[in-house]
């Protein structure tokens, strides 16, 4: 077991599938000559060449699909979108042909193929360059999305997600990757569609995936000072979604908070409480609540960017309206 940031655990990932398999190759922007514009791809260029770990042009829509034209013919490609924002200028491609080539092949043709990056809020970015984009992806069928918070977890669900035949989105983030944890020495696999209890409870479910695990672990802490005790359930992945661990965690507490750095309208946080409230209606005791980002263009202002998305302090005041407990 070592400890190791998430960026070398993404990096481990990539470096052990290329090994083992010679399909796999690495195509994005500045992914080869800068090794990566976060560093993920550190070293590949020089352990693999040029002709697997391929440097392209500012053009998302174009090398996007030439991947998916050589993850039909064979290769299994991981794209490097330098953010999920500029991975707007390639959804056509991902949502008419990626995500819908197994069906309207009628089974014949699979699209092994990888879109990873950093996706959501970092920091003095502006609106453009700070969305959660994770419902969007989720929306369509035939792709499948995880959003691992963990070096443990980006390591093991990014090898999975290699080995994949379907077209999987990565979900990262650009504050994650420095973020540190253990990590075994030898190889391991993530089931995708398999969530994980961080944290263990009996008075209320917090329902969480990708960056603000973090804080809604900080918010678990100070919960527990109140001698509140939460059920803190990472779903890892959101498309297959783990609804038996989420049933499972809200008949335990008969409570849930769902916390979801995208804004609320249409998100992963609003499609989880429809989930909750259609399937354990009757093991809830309050209305289930919504923990996402202001429902506005985030701002460039740091103090106001700050206040525009999920907080420790939102978390609390979402559990004490949960618990039925007046504000002071």
């Amino acid at each position: 077991m070592a400890i190791i940031t998430y960026r070398e655990a993404l990096r481990q990932a990539l470096e052990e599938e290329m090994n083992r398999d010679k399909n796999v190759i690495i195509m994005g922007e500045e992914v080869a000559q800068y090794n990566g514009a976060y560093k993920v791809t550190k070293g590949l260029l020089d352990t693999f060449g040029e002709e697997r770990v391929i440097d392209t042009p500012i053009t998302e829509e174009g090398f996007t699909g030439v991947a998916i034209g050589a993850a039909l013919a064979g290769m299994r490609p991981v794209v490097e979108w330098m953010t999920l924002n500029f991975s707007i200028q390639a959804m056509d491609q991902v949502f008419n042909n990626a995500a819908k080539m197994l069906y309207m092949s009628g089974g014949q043709l699979n699209v092994p193929i990888v879109f990873r990056g950093p996706n959501g809020p970092a920091e003095f970015l502006g609106s453009q360059h700070s969305q959660a984009l994770a419902s969007v992806y989720a929306h369509f069928p035939g792709l499948k999305v995880v959003s691992p918070a963990t070096p443990h977890d980006a390591k093991g669900l990014l090898k999975s997600a290699i080995r994949d035949d379907n077209p999987v989105v990565f979900l990262e983030a650009e504050l994650m990757y420095s973020w540190e944890g253990e990590v075994p020495d030898g190889e391991y696999l993530i089931e995708i569609g398999k969530a994980e209890l961080k944290k263990e409870g009996s008075d209320v479910s917090l329902i969480t995936f990708g960056k603000p695990l973090k804080i809604v672990l900080e918010a678990a802490e100070e919960l527990e000072k109140n001698g509140i005790h939460a059920d803190v359930l990472d779903l890892r992945s959101l498309r297959p979604m783990d609804e038996e661990a989420i049933l499972k965690t809200v008949r335990k507490t008969n409570r849930a908070v769902i916390i979801d750095e995208s804004w609320p309208v249409a998100s992963m946080a609003s499609h989880i409480g429809w989930f909750i409230s259609r399937n354990a209606f009757d093991d809830l005791d309050a209305p289930v609540e919504l923990v996402t980002s202001e429902d506005v263009p985030l701002p460039y202002n740091h103090t106001l960017e700050l206040a525009a998305q999920p907080s420790v302090d939102k978390i609390l005041k979402a559990v004490n309206k949960v618990l039925y407990i007046k504000e002071a």
